[in-house]
């Protein structure tokens, strides 16, 4: 699969002597025509494309397939096809290790118009986590205003945008 970027938070300043740990995730992109299946967080502020981490010994289609059906209800997914991945390296704030390095593996797929009941984590809910489809454009001019003036942004909303903005000059 194509890398498409390699992007070290500024926390991150040296991998040297460090411990890292490597968690695999994947990113869904549905789009229809320019509107785009996103996640919409009120907690940070931001549209983000569903997905998350693989579960140990997932595949990376079938962990795509099941991310997207618990955070979205999706239905009739189909045409899967690699879009990339990003791969990122942030600062890990538990004691076991210093540095995450996160590998997102992103595809495309269709899926229908009108979405199922969600299955969200708990954590997903109380952040305020909710399924829409957007007009690609505005998911990235929210996401740029957010990155730019907002004290409650995660440290996703860069690869999102990124993502967004790189899907957005294809269409």
């Amino acid at each position: 699969m194509q890398k498409l970027k390699t992007h070290f938070h500024p926390d991150v300043e040296t991998l040297e002597n460090k411990s890292i740990f490597t968690r695999l995730a994947t990113r869904s992109i549905a789009i229809q025509g320019n509107s785009i299946l996103l996640l919409y967080t009120e907690r940070y502020e931001d549209y983000s494309l569903p997905g998350g981490g693989l579960d140990s010994g997932e595949n990376i289609i079938e962990g795509m397939t099941r991310e997207l059906i618990e955070e979205t209800g999706a239905k009739n997914i189909c045409n899967i096809e690699p879009f990339g991945m990003y791969e990122e390296y942030r600062p890990w704030h538990k004691p076991d290790f210093d540095i995450q390095h996160m590998i997102s593996y992103c595809y495309t797929c269709d899926i229908s118009k009108e979405l199922g009941e969600t299955k969200m984590e708990l954590y997903e809910t109380k952040n305020g986590m909710k399924a829409i489809w957007v007009d690609i454009h505005e998911a990235i001019k929210h996401n740029k205003k957010t990155m730019a003036t907002s004290t409650k942004k995660g440290m996703s909303i860069e690869r999102e945008t990124f993502l967004l903005e790189l899907l957005a000059e294809k269409m």
